[in-house]
Formats: structure tokens, sequence, C-alpha cells
């Protein structure tokens, strides 16, 4: 492990690991100060002590967060589900964030491969060791797997690999290196938030409902709307919000306001669906937090 933790000074925070570079540190940071933390304004920072909220952040490899986690020097990580997998370490997913999500493919050169049977005894390379030798051993197949960090295209072109085990996306990348992927997908990565295997830190609840909370309110809006009192039945229909929603009287005689929560998906049509039904005055609300 590059990055260097030494034992916080400041007593009775929670610890939490963040990704310092890559693809996930600026979408986690995002997602903790849209939760209420501080976090940091400048990326050589290391730490960051959010005294107010009770926790200290560490700004690590996102490779190595789990094994932090999982060996108990940090109490809680943000990384992604396959840097976890192929960590090997004692730690657990207990939350999905919402972001970075990717597929891991094999990958081979364009026509040669078809099916994962062909997969015995190749040369696959991969910067994700453990999570594809896992695979292999599942189904029973015995191949040569090397790590090999950074652009792992180009190994087969040098003789290094027959097959290569990466991140798709839109695969542009690997035509352009005359390869195709084939068989099932390994793995459906994403952020997802860590703590040690059969330990719940203190303070760590909060900390999950505050997360929780974004990822509603990211997925949510706030509906508003006035209807005829007996329309309200059938609009509510349409509308039940996440546990019931809010119907108050209007000073206009036999009118009602109604206020529910509703998906952000289809929320256009759903005001729609409401106006033909009699609902006016249809306003639409972003949330910025919830806790439910």
């Amino acid at each position: 492990m590059s990055d260097r933790v030494t034992t916080p000074t400041t007593s009775g925070l929670l610890r939490v690991a963040v990704p310092n570079k890559g693809a996930l540190s600026q979408a986690a940071s995002e997602m903790l100060r849209e939760s209420g933390y501080r976090q940091r304004s400048d990326s050589k920072e290391l730490t960051l002590v959010d005294v107010d909220n009770g926790v200290e952040f560490f700004y690590l490899r996102p490779r190595d967060i789990a094994l932090y986690v999982g060996e108990g020097t940090l109490d809680v990580g943000i990384t992604g589900r396959d840097l976890l997998l192929d960590s090997g370490a004692k730690a657990d997913e207990v939350l999905e964030l919402g972001f970075g999500r990717s597929r891991f493919h094999f990958a081979g050169p364009a026509g040669r491969y078809s099916d994962l049977s062909q997969l015995a005894g190749a040369r696959i390379a991969t910067s994700y060791v453990g999570v594809v030798r896992s695979f292999l051993e599942e189904r029973g197949i015995e191949a040569s797997v090397t790590r090999l960090d950074g652009a792992v295209e180009t190994s087969i072109q040098l003789g290094v690999a027959d097959v290569i085990a990466d991140v798709v996306e839109t695969g542009s990348t690997l035509r352009q290196a005359g390869l195709e992927t084939f068989g099932e997908v390994i793995l459906e990565s994403g952020a997802v938030l860590i703590t040690r295997s059969s330990a719940v830190p203190p303070g760590f609840e909060v900390f999950r409902r505050r997360l929780e909370g974004v990822l509603v309110a990211r997925s949510y809006v706030m509906m508003d709307y006035d209807i005829e009192s007996a329309h309200v039945a059938r609009a509510c229909a349409l509308t039940p919000g996440i546990e019931s929603p809010t119907v108050s009287p209007l000073q206009r005689e036999g009118w009602v306001a109604v206020r529910a929560m509703v998906p952000r998906d289809g929320a256009h049509r759903l005001m729609d669906e409401l106006y033909e039904v009699g609902a006016r005055g249809i306003l639409l609300t972003d949330i910025h937090a919830c806790r439910l």
C-alpha cells in the first residue's frame, strides 16, 4: 500500500476512507458534501477532520481502502465492489452508492473466442486477479492469470496474454485494439460503502442514514398539486408517496392541496396523468436531503 495511514490523534471520530483519485473520487466527495460533511478543497490534503459531524476523512488510493478497513485501521470506506472483492480483505459491502457503475468482461482477438470453455489453458491478463481467479474457479476453468496495471489491451499484441479481463464501458478502446468481448459478464461493479466484517463502529448508523438520504433525494422529487375533493382518491392512487400523501384543505371550497414524494423517473408523465384527472397547479421540487 502506497498511502501511509497513521493512528488518528482525534479520538471518538468515525474514521472514513475516501478515494483520493480516479473515477470514484469526485463522485464520492460530492455525495459526502450532499450528506452534510465537509470535504477537502485541495487535492493534496490527505486527511480532513469534521468535528461538528464526528467524522475524520482519509483520502487514499481506491485499491488500498478495503485493506485498511478490513484490518481495522479505519472504520468505514467508499470504494468499488471490484476492488473490494479483488482485495480479499475482511470487509463487507453494506450499501450500494449509485455511481461508478461498470461491467467486467473477457475480451480477445475479434473472431477467435466465443465461449468461456475456450479459456481453458489460456493466458489471461487483468488488473483484477482475485476477481478473475474466483470467477474461473467457480466454473472449474483452469487458466493462467497475470496481474498487469494500466492498459491491459496491449498485452495480447505484445504476446504477454491470449485474453484480457477488464472494465468495458463503450467498447471503443477494445475495438481500436482489434478485440471483442465474449462470454458472460464477470462482475457488475459500482461504488459501495464498506465496513469491517462483523463490526459496526460507533457513529456508523448516522453516517449510513445520511448517505441513504442522499440516494433517496436523488431518486425522488416532491410533487404538489391542487385538486377537487371528489377526485382526490384517483389522484392519490397515482401519487401514494413513500408512506402516504399529505392532503390539506384549501380556502377554495371543495378543493384540497396534495403533497407527495414521487420517483424522479417518469415524473413528467405523472404530471400529465394528474392533469387528466383534474389536478391543477402541479409543481415539482428537488429534494436535497431526507431521512426515511
